[in-house]
């Protein structure tokens, strides 16, 4: 007894020497990374980088090429200054610097047009400009913190984005992303520079959201996300475009992390292929399941099971001759199930008889290589090939539990991505950028249900087969002045499925009036087309053929006009104010002019109804953003918005759309405290304020719902109902704690921390022949654990 009394005496004595030794020695990590020519990708050699945070300063310069590595920084919140010759000055504030992975940073300079002999010039911190040096206004990036601190973000770039000016949502569980008014179909999502599939799991057939986002927080770089008049390179988008970069993983020394919470489980692993080669491996695997939140009592989706799971990955794989190769790919696998009662006693009313079964997955994965050439050149070109499937059934039970078809659908989409772009830097006054992409679009499109209660099934749509998108663009960068910037550009999009093509010009300016204050115009034209379903919605003719009426349908198109004003007040503190009008037209509309719908209303693709391309409509407002960025441990953001969405449909009169809120407020807050004896360790406090208006319907008309047995609506009264104002309050707690090999960090964010049930619609009830109102999710927890070692 003595013995074993002695061995537990001497661990307990050695493990309050370690935590005593982890308390006395000062906890520090590596920063490293690449400084470029922004415009060029050139590396910048003997770049000075000088961390201002520490006590005596640190810094290094960067060698031949372009690397930095400055060792021993302690951890915590450091400011780094870089400057070059004849370049334009960076500052990145606050960067938080753990001990359980090192600080792996990709910067881009901006030539000065102004060369004067050792002079450096004076430029902003680095907060929010977009990486696209192409973009001129309605632009900014999503930094990887910001995703990950801003409450109830729940690392989602998506649900991150929704924070900012003239960007909402219309329901609590979705990231779906509503851009000055427009449907949130019309936002494009690029991977490494092309375009995917819906990158969420739960998402529709043709939408642009879903219930959270395919990409792990573990797999992203800082990324740009455009609310219009976008740079010419973008194509295929009206609203919104969301410009996802991947992270590469540390080609210097093997780091994992792991996170347990309430959505499950997720798993990532990086490092280099071997020592001294600048290539590198990053891998995240994540497997969540909601079953945690329906057991205490948070039913997101009912009673419905519902889990989902991705992979994703990167290889960086740069050559001495050939350039640079990078292999990458995302998939996820979501699915919903729910299941009636095996007990006819339990059915109660019309719907307990039923099973759904909703499965979306998407997978997208390509090679790019990036070369090279003399004179400030180089040449992208990528080959890429994604794929969607949206399957979704429903059964009504008999009381032998036999399943009878309402209805199913099983949508697949295989695409084929090929791509080049040519950089030219001609000098610090001239960048061209030119490219062309082919997309070869493959379908394999199912539905059927019963029209009746007889349970005749009817066919919607039975197509296979494949066609064409060339996308082709030009743009040009011009300083003509210090303090004047002009991006200008062409677009070319053309369809071979039935021919439509669309030529978009594009244009900003950018005027410096002051050193801290600048005006920007942009306008540009762009164009969407239509999920391939639509095109194949099948109508059944007298003679027994079908038709196809929507085959033609044509791009929705819409013309941008941004005006902006931004207002550095210190620095670490940026005003900025938008205004737009965006006129949108060719939109599709149904043909049936008794039916008052628009696209424009839609936040998925799929109908079978005539569509004819004569709708219209118009977003306007002005947009205000104030922002004090993360310095002295606290940061706000305050966005509003005042806006106004109209359409018209195909008998010529004027809505609002569903998503004329008309006005927005957002305002997040958050706090950082140093705490520990050495003051390494962090607790974060967020909060977000979120006050729009509430989403538009139409009444339904009573009588002839009893009458019809179904939901019949005013149709000259669209959208003339608003549920009311829409509030919520977000809450995320944090604590970091720092080891000597490892950072932990507990979090809990809570969505609508109040319990709020804001009012989604009003529908008709079937069941009991009236009128009910349909509410949104109440109070959210998400509770997270993360080893970074």
């Amino acid at each position: 007894m003595f013995q074993k009394n002695r061995f537990v005496y001497v661990i307990v004595c050695l493990l309050l020497l370690l935590g005593l030794q982890a308390h006395a020695q000062t906890l520090t990590q590596t920063i490293r990374g690449r400084v470029l020519d922004k415009e060029s990708q050139e590396p910048l050699i003997g770049a000075s980088i000088a961390i201002t945070s520490t006590e005596p300063l640190k810094g290094t310069i960067t060698d031949s090429d372009g690397y930095f590595k400055i060792e021993r920084v302690p951890v915590g919140r450091h400011t780094l200054k870089i400057n070059y010759l004849g370049y334009e000055e960076q500052v990145l504030p606050e960067l938080l610097l753990g001990s359980g992975k090192e600080l792996v940073l990709n910067i881009g300079l901006i030539e000065s047009i102004r060369q004067m002999n050792e002079v450096v010039i004076t430029g902003e911190q680095e907060k929010g400009v977009p990486l696209n040096e192409m973009a001129t206004l309605s632009a900014r990036s999503i930094s990887v913190e910001e995703t990950k601190r801003y409450a109830a973000s729940i690392n989602d770039p998506a649900r991150a984005a929704q924070s900012y000016a003239g960007v909402g949502s219309t329901d609590d569980t979705s990231n779906e992303i509503v851009v000055r008014g427009n449907s949130p179909r019309g936002v494009l999502w690029r991977i490494e520079g092309v375009e995917v599939p819906n990158p969420n799991h739960f998402g529709e057939e043709g939408a642009s959201g879903g219930g959270v986002s395919i990409l792990s927080v573990n797999m992203l770089d800082n990324s740009d996300f455009y609310t219009g008049a976008f740079p010419a390179e973008y194509g295929n988008a009206l609203s919104g475009v969301f410009d996802i970069k991947l992270r590469r993983g540390n080609n210097e020394k093997r780091e994992y992390a792991l996170q347990a919470g309430v959505l499950g489980l997720d798993f990532a692993a990086e490092g280099p292929f071997k020592a001294g080669y600048k290539g590198s491996y990053l891998v995240n695997y994540r497997y969540s399941t909601l079953a945690i939140l329906n057991k205490i009592g948070v039913n997101i989706a009912g009673d419905g099971a519902l889990d989902f799971q991705d992979f994703s990955y990167k290889l960086h794989l740069p050559t001495a001759k050939a350039g640079v190769f990078s292999v990458w790919g995302i998939g996820g696998h979501s699915q919903q199930n729910i299941e009636a009662a095996r007990d006819v006693t339990k059915w109660q009313n019309r719907w307990d008889n039923y099973d759904d079964k909703f499965i979306s997955s998407m997978a997208a994965t390509g090679i790019s290589h990036t070369y090279f050439l003399p004179n400030n050149a180089y040449l992208e070109s990528a080959i890429t090939f994604s794929g969607s499937r949206n399957e979704y059934r429903q059964d009504s039970l008999s009381t032998e539990f036999s399943p009878n078809l309402i209805y199913r659908h099983q949508f697949n989409n295989i695409t084929g991505r090929a791509s080049v772009l040519y950089n030219q830097k001609f000098n610090a006054r001239h960048t061209l950028r030119t490219g062309i992409i082919y997309s070869n679009l493959g379908f394999d499109l199912f539905s059927e249900g019963t029209n009746n209660d007889e349970h005749e099934l009817q066919r919607y749509v039975s197509n296979d087969g494949r066609t064409g998108l060339w996308q082709a663009y030009g743009q040009w960068k011009y300083r003509f002045a210090e303090k004047w910037t002009l991006n200008t550009g062409l677009h070319a999009i053309s369809l071979a499925l039935n021919g439509n093509t669309s030529v978009e010009p594009r244009l900003g300016l950018k005027w410096n009036f002051s050193p801290t204050q600048s005006l920007g115009a942009g306008f540009g034209v762009h164009s969407r087309h239509e999920s391939m379903n639509l095109y194949f919605a099948e109508k059944p003719l007298a003679n027994g053929q079908l038709s196809y009426p929507n085959k033609e349908l044509g791009f929705t198109k819409s013309k941008h006009y941004v005006i902006s004003y931004d207002n550095q007040l210190r620095e670490d503190l940026r005003l900025k104010v938008e205004s737009y009008y965006q006129s949108l037209y060719n939109v599709p509309v149904w043909a049936n002019q008794t039916n008052t719908e628009s696209a424009l209303n839609a936040t998925d693709g799929f109908t079978t109804d005539s569509l004819i391309n004569t709708g219209r409509g118009k977003n306007y407002g002005v947009e205000m953003t104030l922002e004090k960025f993360f310095t002295k441990n606290y940061y706000f953001l305050i966005t509003g918005s005042l806006y106004n969405s109209k359409y018209t449909a195909s008998n010529g009169q004027e809505f609002d759309t569903r998503f004329n809120g008309q006005h927005l407020l957002n305002a997040l807050i958050g706090k950082e405290f140093k705490v520990g004896n050495q003051k390494t360790n962090l607790i974060g406090v967020n909060f977000r304020l979120n006050w729009a208006g509430g989403n538009r319907y139409t009444p339904v008309d009573l009588e002839k719902s009893r009458t019809q047995n179904k939901a019949v609506y005013v149709q000259d009264k669209r959208n003339t109902l608003q549920a009311a104002d829409y509030f919520r309050t977000d809450i995320r707690v944090s604590y970091r704690k720092n080891k000597p090999k490892a950072s932990y960090i507990l979090s809990l964010d809570l969505q609508n921390a109040t319990n709020r049930l804001n009012v989604y619609n009003q529908y008709f009830d079937l069941e009991t022949e009236t009128i009910k109102t349909s509410t949104m999710s109440g109070l959210i927890p998400v509770l997270n654990y993360r080893i970074e070692f």
